[in-house]
């Protein structure tokens, strides 16, 4: 019975075990719950961010971290994911110890990025996860969000 299933397996489809996509297409209208954590810098907390034509149009904080750190209104706190992936380019072109991007095994969203400048240093570090990724507006996630 083993062999005839792995025989079905052999014959499957050519691209159906396909590798995940390693470039992220960025949609017009995205929703996702940043955590971010790591270092000193006002960007610390849990924000749900709502982005249109690749620019915030809403950052709610969900802890009293983020809620502090909205309160500094500082222009362009919360960053899109786009913003994300350039902060770690950036940090990998200027020779950045650590520099690590997870994405999404479906579409490549990144679902975590962490970024150490240097190793010896303390509190220099950005880390971040992605969760409750969503297309569209939905501004809070739906009970059956992706990641």
């Amino acid at each position: 019975m083993l062999a005839v299933l792995l025989g079905g397996c052999a014959n499957s489809e050519p691209g159906v075990m396909s590798e995940p996509p390693t470039t992220w297409t960025v949609p017009g209208k995205y929703a996702f719950t940043l955590v971010s954590q790591c270092g000193k810098r006002a960007l610390i907390g849990k924000f749900r961010v709502t982005v249109e034509n690749d620019k915030v149009t809403r950052a709610k904080g969900l802890d009293d971290a983020a809620r502090r750190a909205l309160m500094l209104r500082l222009a362009n706190l919360v960053p899109t994911l786009r913003q994300l992936e350039a902060e770690a380019e950036a940090a990998r072109r200027e020779g950045a110890e650590v520099v690590r991007v997870e994405r999404d095994l479906i579409d490549a969203h990144p679902v975590q990025i962490m970024i150490d400048k240097s190793t010896a240093a303390t509190d220099d570090e950005s880390c971040y996860t992605i969760e409750d990724y969503t297309i569209g507006l939905a501004a809070e996630p739906s009970a059956t969000a992706s990641r």
